[in-house]
């Protein structure tokens, strides 16, 4: 007989990573019926504390990433039916406000690089209207008199990732998957196949397929074979959270956004009266510390952009950890080691990319392969050895 710390605990799927991508994967699973279960010793925590939430795919766009803008498309296209049935099974709110966003300059270099990606979405096909100064201050009235010009992007809009994260943790519960708040130390790989997880207490899960989704710490799993491993790095990000007055308000009614000398801040105001402003992009490793430079650069091109801003009760300062990747998109899908799969190094987007990744990966999870919005996204394009999908699709065509 097996004591209980060397016991086991059998599931269909075990999903490594409680955070948002981890339980939307954890969620689809149960809802194809198979036994799914979760390890983390915060679930529904994580970057999602501190995500703004602005599903940005129009705003977001940087050159070199067009492949990404496709996912980034498709999952924004998704979500008013996402937040739909989330919010029925899990009988919570997930503050999602299609409210659009206003992308502005603040002097002559801002206005013509925000002219040039203006540019750039006309020609990848995305709707944008360009906006004088004056008429940015007609749609927000709290903007700076020094505003330039602007772009109104009506298709970008917003969701607080803090409810997100509960209400799926709530759904995933309502779907039988089971939580375990505990740390997976280890991957258990018998004879080269992954097969469930070793806990930070030394006991044993088990499964026929396990998930990687532990965002900033995915590259950090024990067990995980060198060439599988995941080339996930963190990437700091400061965020200050104030709340509106009820005197103030409207203080902004959509998501605004700028580069003021180069750095990038935005603004996003919450239903409830909070006010989300951010961020920072600093590689410094695994340090999450707050840090007065930071706040008081997030602060003062939110002054310039917002003076008023100064005004308001500042509640919270906090730094989270994005899971960047080489290419800055996602690893999804199968690895070169049977039974283990990727759903991470979502950088910027994974808050935007939630719905499309729990359908990506609950394809992979029922089929053994990715749909073909995702195809581009496979941990292959990392890897010096195909996946076994890919090594069978070689043995066929040849």
């Amino acid at each position: 007989m097996q004591s209980p710390r060397e016991g086991t605990a059998a599931s269909d799927v075990l999903v490594i990573g409680g955070g948002i991508i981890g339980l939307v994967t954890a969620w689809r699973a149960a809802q194809h019926g198979l036994r799914t279960a979760v390890t983390d010793p915060d679930p529904g925590g994580g970057a999602a504390r501190v995500a703004a939430g602005m599903l940005a795919a129009v705003t977001e766009l940087h050159y070199g990433e067009e492949a990404l803008l496709g996912l980034n498309l498709a999952s924004a296209a998704r979500y008013p039916g996402f937040v739909a049935e989330l919010e029925a099974a899990s009988g919570r709110d997930t503050g999602y406000r299609t409210c659009g966003t206003l992308a502005v300059a603040l002097d002559t270099d801002d206005r013509a690089q925000l002219r040039e990606l203006h540019a750039f979405q006309q020609r990848s096909g995305l709707t944008s209207q360009w906006l004088t100064g004056r008429e940015c201050r007609r749609l927000e009235p709290m903007l700076a008199p020094g505003v330039r010009g602007g772009l109104r992007v009506d298709d970008d809009h917003q969701i607080d990732p803090r409810r997100l994260a509960a209400a799926l943790l709530t759904a995933c519960e309502r779907a039988g998957v089971v939580v375990h708040r505990a740390h997976a130390d280890r991957l258990s790989v018998v004879r080269d196949r992954a097969t469930g997880a070793v806990l930070a207490d030394g006991s044993t899960l088990t499964a026929e397929q396990v998930v990687l989704a532990g965002g900033s710490l995915s590259g950090r799993l024990g067990g995980v074979p060198a060439d599988v491993l995941p080339p996930v790095r963190p990437v700091k990000g400061q965020v200050l959270r104030l709340t509106v007055p009820r005197t103030y308000a409207p203080f902004l009614s959509r998501t605004v956004r700028a580069a003021v000398r180069g750095s990038h801040v935005y603004l996003v105001p919450r239903e409830n009266g909070e006010l989300v402003v951010g961020a920072t992009s600093e590689e410094l490793g695994w340090d999450t510390t707050v840090t007065a430079g930071g706040v008081y650069q997030l602060l003062r091109d939110a002054h310039e952009l917002i003076p008023g801003i100064t005004e308001l009760p500042l509640t919270e300062t906090l730094a989270g950890l994005r899971p960047g990747s080489p290419d800055n998109a996602p690893l999804l899908g199968p690895t070169a080691l049977p039974g283990l799969s990727l759903a991470t190094g979502h950088y910027r987007n994974g808050v935007l990319l939630t719905p499309v990744t729990g359908d990506a990966m609950a394809t992979v999870l029922t089929t053994g392969e990715l749909p073909p919005e995702a195809r581009a996204f496979s941990p292959s394009r990392f890897s010096s050895r195909p996946s076994p999908v890919a090594s069978i699709r070689q043995e066929q065509t040849a």
